[in-house]
């Protein structure tokens, strides 16, 4: 099966704003279930060229609220799929871009898990050393975008790029 090639684009500002709508909207919708939802990803680093998909992490306090919580945000137009090995234990909701079959990349990607869980608290982390350590930021950005046109904007191979530069980064800043 073809599926749809993985696209960047240069930094938008409005990311924020549209982070800030949708963690209103997951609060809101999850009725209490969810206590934190937080935006990670290069659509979370100011100036990054990314993937237009907003990455989210929500999080639950406990473990027998995800379930609820996940039925709810589906009630948002997300719609459950696989989730990545570096998430650990959670459930991943994505909404398209719009409905096909094989749908293309989606706008955004919530990841519910127990707020705080190592996968949390690794993927804040990252997000936070790239904030503050802009010549990381930029080496991860010319990395990605070289990775991406080796790859011609294969998704398995993105992915299996990006896995290895964060597994390095995680390093760096274990080194800290």
């Amino acid at each position: 099966m073809e599926t749809n090639p993985v696209r960047l684009m240069h930094f938008d500002p409005r990311w924020r704003q549209e982070f800030e709508q949708t963690r209103s909207s997951i609060l809101q919708s999850c009725e209490g279930r969810v206590v934190d939802v937080v935006h990670i990803g290069s659509t979370a680093i100011s100036g990054l060229i990314a993937r237009p998909t907003l990455d989210l992490l929500a999080g639950v306090s406990e473990a027998d609220m995800m379930e609820r919580a996940a039925l709810l945000i589906e009630g948002l137009n997300y719609r459950r799929v696989a989730s990545p090995l570096w998430a650990g234990s959670c459930i991943t909701l994505c909404k398209p871009r719009y409905v096909t079959p094989d749908p293309p990349d989606p706008t955004h990607c919530v990841y519910l898990m127990m707020a705080m869980s190592p996968a949390w608290v690794e993927a804040v982390s990252i997000r936070d050393y790239l904030r503050q350590n802009a010549e990381s930021a930029v080496d991860f950005e010319a990395a990605k975008v070289k990775r991406w046109r080796r790859g011609e904007g294969d998704l398995e191979r993105y992915n299996a790029d990006k896995a290895i530069f964060f597994a390095h980064l995680k390093d760096q800043i274990d080194a800290t």
